[in-house]
């Protein structure tokens, strides 16, 4: 596994504060492995063992810590001396009461404190407000293109694209590349979306119509990068003799993202200067899940990269929308502190026509931010102040 320099170069800063370091993103994105690699730069400035705890809550060997006093207690009695103790407790969401737990051991001894959750709704719940304005949270998400690229030791163009096509096909989640064949990763990420839905969905949320989730969750899946429409949604669970309101269905959509299968993205209003409720666009969290879903289905190529510029502004640290602008929309608006850029993704421009509209978009908005066109082809077609980028070279870049 590589260094995930990206991650640790935002949390170190808050390695010796009494901020609680919360760490958020799919089961096997990760998480794990980059607090083992705090542990380890904790380790080599010179920390003790001792003080050092690490529990992970997926560990049958820690199940009887799930119950809270039992953990406050076993903490406890490890905290022998006033020096500061590095507490990692992966997959807290096992925890009944975590946030308690967490709290109090935050405010009566010296620690500071890691966690890790495979749940997007963490720190929405009721007890979270224990801790409301006492943690900073860092979304881990699958390996980006670059990482990969560094994985493998890549440079050769052609290998790029090799490697590229690859993470259309099968996605980013890091344990998949330990395998050594296509079957095998298969296997993996099969098992690995059962366990999702199995544990972060139909066991939390006691699902008993295990049937419609799995229709609903494959025609989420099989469909990235669309703007969602419950109505249509419903009329394809009809013509699959499946009759569901259209509750049942926003309900089963936001346990999916809370499972953090998927993205949930909103629509800002450009000229209104305002989010467009109820408005949204989904993205898979990795592409990998649609490719076991929608065998001998036609690749949907300018989803898939439209799938993947997502997730890199988000493993980049910006904060994305959608554009909406009077006929017509740009796909995405990243912002990061007072930096902002405009997005656009085609497959190819292939044409006149595609350049034009990919282009010309732009003329909707009156400000001088950043705009970017981004496609497979190689030749540049800036244009006007619009810069075009290659995709591959795009996520290389950072």
């Amino acid at each position: 596994m590589i260094i995930r320099e990206r991650y640790l170069k935002q949390i170190r800063p808050f390695y010796n504060q009494e901020l609680i370091k919360v760490l958020i993103g799919i089961r096997r994105s990760g998480k794990s492995v980059i607090l083992n690699q705090i542990i380890d730069e904790l380790k080599n400035k010179g920390i003790d063992d001792s003080h050092i705890i690490y529990l992970n809550f997926e560990n049958y060997n820690y199940e009887e810590y799930t119950n809270p006093k039992k953990l406050h207690t076993y903490i406890e009695e490890k905290i022998v001396d006033d020096d500061i103790y590095y507490l990692f407790f992966d997959e807290i969401q096992n925890v009944n009461s975590w946030e308690k737990v967490v709290n109090s051991l935050r405010v009566t001894k010296n620690t500071s404190i890691f966690l890790t959750g495979s749940n997007s709704d963490l720190l929405s719940s009721d007890l979270a407000t224990h801790i409301a304005g006492r943690y900073v949270s860092f979304k881990i998400t699958p390996f980006t293109f670059k990482e990969v690229s560094e994985l493998k030791e890549i440079s050769d163009s052609k290998e790029l694209e090799e490697v590229f096509n690859d993470y259309l096909k099968w996605g980013g989640m890091p344990q998949r590349f330990m395998q050594t064949d296509e079957l095998s990763i298969k296997t993996y990420l099969v098992d690995l979306y059962d366990s999702i839905v199995i544990k972060d969905i139909i066991a939390r949320f006691k699902i008993k119509d295990i049937d419609l989730l799995n229709r609903i969750v494959t025609y989420i899946l099989t469909t990235p990068s669309q703007t969602f429409s419950s109505e249509k949604l419903k009329k394809y669970l009809e013509m699959e003799n499946r009759v569901v309101s259209l509750e049942t269905i926003y309900n089963y959509l936001e346990y999916i993202y809370k499972a953090n299968l998927i993205s949930k993205v909103e629509r800002y209003d450009v000229r209104g200067k305002r989010i467009l409720t109820g408005k949204y666009k989904y993205y898979l969290i990795d592409l990998g899940f649609n490719n076991i879903l929608s065998e001998n289905r036609r690749p949907q190529m300018g989803a898939y990269l439209e799938n993947i510029v997502y997730n890199e502004l988000i493993a980049r640290g910006y904060n994305v929308n959608i554009g909406n602008i009077p006929d017509g929309e740009i796909d995405f608006i990243a912002t990061k502190c007072d930096e902002k850029i405009y997005v656009q993704v085609a497959y190819l421009l292939a044409d006149d026509s595609i350049i034009k509209r990919e282009f010309d978009i732009y003329k909707k908005i009156d400000d001088n931010y950043p705009k970017y066109v981004l496609s497979m082809d190689k030749f540049d077609f800036s244009l006007n102040g619009i810069i075009h980028k290659n995709i591959i070279d795009w996520l290389l870049e950072e």
